[in-house]
């Protein structure tokens, strides 16, 4: 199922948009859905990064300790 949904966006990005669709001739809905769906997986992956960087049990090695493990 898709539902629509409205937003607001500058002139000058939708025009970049209107000349992506042009370009790639696909529909603007394609390039918004694309787009959103990296932006999602993209914040994603920093709060994955966030909560590792804030974990007290997570082990902190050295960069030296971290050559050895993989024989660089």
């Amino acid at each position: 199922m898709n539902t629509a949904v409205s937003v607001r966006i500058p002139d000058a990005l939708v025009q970049q948009l209107d000349n992506m669709a042009k370009t790639t001739d696909k529909s603007r809905s394609f390039h918004i859905q694309k787009a959103l769906e990296a932006y999602l997986e993209e914040q994603a992956d920093l709060q994955i990064a966030f909560d590792r960087l804030h974990d007290t049990s997570d082990q902190i090695i050295s960069l030296e300790e971290m050559r050895m493990e993989i024989n660089v």
